[in-house]
């Protein structure tokens, strides 16, 4: 509940505190007093966008402040939410500044605008002439209808049916995208598979090849090396490495007698020479052993052309094209993948249709059944406000299927009798629109968790027995939800409880708003200036007494005339 309302510099108004009950509470003043400031200002409080114009004149800033008690368990969850003590007091506070600028505050600490406007949805239901026009439209229609109804479990199975079908159907489109984008992809991926598990290639195939291709390709040049090698230690020809040894140690021999050392060097001679016959033999033994492999080569040269030919195409190496193609495996498998889920999806996608076709059946019946309450309960609240001969229909049609289910309802009116029903946005009388508005929220009230409610230009075309009609449903209006009504009708003053007047004074040659709650005697004075203008007579002021102690007999007391 709204227990107070702080506004500061706020356009005309330089300062006012204003308590409120918590029932019916009203708000008059003459045309131009600042009563449409006082809403601009709870509406900055909630987190409404506002200009810097709205500052008064001189001012550095302006501030407004709402104070709620006994908040209930939904607010509590939100400030918890957004990090806040979840007390049973809540402080919203808004700072405007006159360079454009403001600040949030919540119970003292800062926060953001969008914070002050997620608890005011919470906590405040502003009407005025714009919601009267979002009456009109025919998409508020079915959520007035839904919110009579009170039961929204039809509606949450549906919409928690809808969304998984969203979802579904999502990833579905997407997967059916991939998929056609990747058709091409997936050929190519094949083509190279089928390519390289054609020829078998292996990882570190395409070096090895080479290597042992290098290799056959020396062998000839080697054997020749060798038996060359072992020719020049020993052969038939006497300049071979051996033979000059061997004449060395025979001319060594001769001289044995007259050199000391000739015996010893001779003897190393020999030992060098069997040392060369065995390496000579050695190489001839190897070179014998290193016979060239004509096939063996042939099929080399024939392997290496197959590999080069198929990296030649894919422009890589043989290991790169080895790891590509166990690449594109795991990327066809995981194509296969995909394609038996969109099978999977297309499954339950057409399960989840049928199921989300029924249950939106199963709601649109329950809503068809809700609309002939809640058109009877709206019709019953406008008789008593003054439209006798009305008549109320809800038209009704079947669409695709949304959020909401397959329904678009739009009430039908017929103001008078014999006049054929009409979309309720071809209602052209401004005081049948306030009328059915406040009919149309007073069924509903009790199925609203929003414990204030603010009516602005409610009594807008309306007069006399209406205007009294009105009143009365505003104060029963009371009875359940905290009511503030901004009014020029003295029928409706006299219904609230809590009587506000708001009026203009000049100061220190400045104009200002003063906002005062009114004793008995000053809701006299304030009914009777509404009821015949400034100043009343006696008569009038006669009349609003009695008028206000037949509504509020507690006043009866202070009646002391």
């Amino acid at each position: 509940m709204l227990t107070e309302i702080y506004i500061e510099n706020l356009a005309v108004i330089e300062k006012a505190q204003i308590p409120l009950c918590r029932n019916f509470n009203v708000f008059t003043g003459e045309t131009g007093a600042g009563k449409s400031i006082l809403i601009h200002g709870i509406n900055a409080v909630l987190g409404q966008r506002v200009t810097k114009d709205i500052v008064r004149t001189g001012c550095e800033k302006a501030v407004i402040s709402a104070l709620f008690q006994n908040i209930d368990e939904n607010v509590k969850s939100v400030l918890s939410e957004l990090g806040f003590d979840d007390d049973d007091e809540l402080l919203l506070t808004r700072e405007i500044f006159a360079d454009g600028g403001s600040t949030a505050r919540i119970n003292h600490k800062t926060a953001t605008v969008g914070a002050l406007k997620r608890l005011g949805e919470l906590l405040i239901d502003i009407h005025g002439q714009h919601d009267t026009q979002l009456l009109m439209s025919s998409d508020r229609h079915m959520e007035m209808i839904d919110r009579f109804g009170g039961d929204d479990s039809l509606l949450r199975s549906y919409q928690e049916s809808f969304r998984t079908l969203q979802k579904k159907a999502k990833r579905l489109s997407l997967l059916v995208k991939q998929s056609q984008e990747q058709q091409k992809k997936a050929d190519y991926l094949k083509t190279l598979v089928a390519d390289v598990e054609e020829i078998g290639l292996k990882m570190g195939e395409e070096d090895e090849v080479a290597n042992s291709l290098e290799r056959l390709m020396q062998s000839e040049n080697i054997i020749s090396a060798l038996r060359s090698a072992a020719a020049a230690i020993e052969n038939d020809d006497s300049s071979n490495a051996v033979s000059l040894i061997r004449d060395a140690e025979i001319s060594l021999d001769s001289q044995s007698e007259y050199v000391d050392e000739a015996e010893s060097l001779g003897s190393r001679l020999k030992t060098t020479e069997l040392e060369l016959r065995d390496i000579s033999e050695t190489l001839r033994n190897i070179a014998d052993n290193m016979e060239l492999d004509e096939m063996k080569l042939a099929q080399l040269q024939s392997r290496s052309s197959v590999i080069r030919e198929l990296t030649r195409s894919y422009v890589c190496t043989g290991d790169e094209l080895v790891r590509r193609c166990e690449e594109a495996k795991a990327e066809l498998q995981n194509m296969e993948d995909n394609a038996s889920e969109i099978e999977e999806l297309r499954r339950e996608k057409a399960q989840l249709l049928t199921e989300v076709s029924n249950r939106a059946k199963a709601l649109s019946n329950y809503r068809l059944e809700t609309a002939k309450r809640f058109t009877t309960s709206v019709a019953e609240q406008l008789q008593f406000l003054d439209m006798p001969g009305v008549r109320l229909e809800v038209a009704h049609s079947a669409g695709k299927l949304t959020l909401q289910g397959m329904d678009r309802m739009e009430l039908m009116i017929s103001a008078n009798k014999g006049e054929s029903l009409k979309p309720l946005a071809k209602i052209a009388s401004g005081g049948e629109l306030s009328r059915i508005m406040l009919a149309l929220k007073c069924v509903i009230a009790d199925k609203d968790s929003i414990p204030t409610m603010i009516f602005d230009e409610i009594d807008t075309g309306v007069s006399g027995r209406a205007a009294q009609k009105i009143g009365i449903k505003l104060r029963e209006l009371g009875s359940v939800r905290q009511v503030l009504c901004v009014t020029h009708l003295s029928q409706i003053g006299i219904m609230a409880e809590h009587h506000l007047k708001i009026e203009k004074k000049q100061e220190n040659e400045r104009t200002s708003t003063k906002v005062t709650p009114l004793d008995f005697e000053g809701r006299v004075r304030e009914i009777g200036r509404i009821m015949c203008g400034e100043p009343p007579s006696e008569l009038i002021l006669k009349s609003a007494r009695e008028e206000l102690i037949r509504v509020h007999p507690q006043f009866a007391k202070e009646n002391t005339n």
